[in-house]
């Protein structure tokens, strides 16, 4: 599984900060590119993979070992249900096809919502701020702008820029994909918050949230 630091190469990543200066040097909005590993490490899921995959495990070998017999194939499934807890905290992946898409896209959501207030992203002097949050793992694209953004612009329209970026990421062009969803937010807010004389750059111009 990729992770938040090799998402984007160095070259992509050096773009993308070029793309936030210049959606940013016509507009007093912030837009800040968050790109995290994943929103959730989701331990039900490797609870349930290890119960499955643990006792199905236990069945075949005690089938194998021809000892059919309840002790010995609580003895293997307990051995086995540890083996696989680790084995799913040491290659998240797997925890895949035991998660749904709601849970995955709920997850995100929160993650997103953290990420905005965690950098700073709800404190810019006029509430222009704009996370465009991509996390890893779920394959899964958030964007979420202050109250100052979202009192004039309909919030459907960040929809756009979702699929946007989520098609160039599924394409193989993440970094082209971010820069475009950059560009098209920056579009967005030159029209109704255009560049103000003593405007600074309030927040950096791209994260990428370290795994624990």
């Amino acid at each position: 599984m990729r992770n938040a630091e090799t998402f984007l190469t160095q070259t992509e990543q050096d773009a993308l900060v070029e793309c936030v200066k210049k959606a940013e040097s016509t507009t007093s909005g912030e837009i800040v590119p968050v790109i995290a590993t994943m929103s959730y490490d989701y331990p039900r899921a490797g609870l349930i993979g290890s119960l499955i995959l643990g006792a199905l495990a236990a069945v075949a070998l005690t089938l194998v070992l021809g000892r059919e017999d309840m002790w010995v194939f609580l003895a293997l499934f307990l051995a086995l249900f540890f083996c696989f807890s680790r084995l799913f905290d040491a290659f998240p992946a797997l925890k895949r096809p035991f998660l749904s898409k709601r849970e995955m896209r709920e997850e995100v959501a929160e993650a997103a919502f953290t990420a905005f207030h965690a950098h700073g992203l709800h404190d810019t002097r006029d509430k222009t701020g704009i996370i465009l949050y991509v996390s890893v793992f779920e394959r899964s694209v958030q964007v979420l702008a202050d109250k100052g953004i979202n009192d004039q612009v309909n919030p459907q329209a960040w929809e756009e820029v979702v699929a946007m970026v989520t098609d160039g990421i599924r394409a193989g062009k993440p970094g082209q994909a971010l820069c475009a969803g950059v560009t098209r937010c920056g579009e967005m807010l030159t029209k109704r918050f255009p560049i103000k004389p003593d405007d600074t750059d309030e927040l950096p111009n791209l994260i990428i949230e370290k795994a624990d």
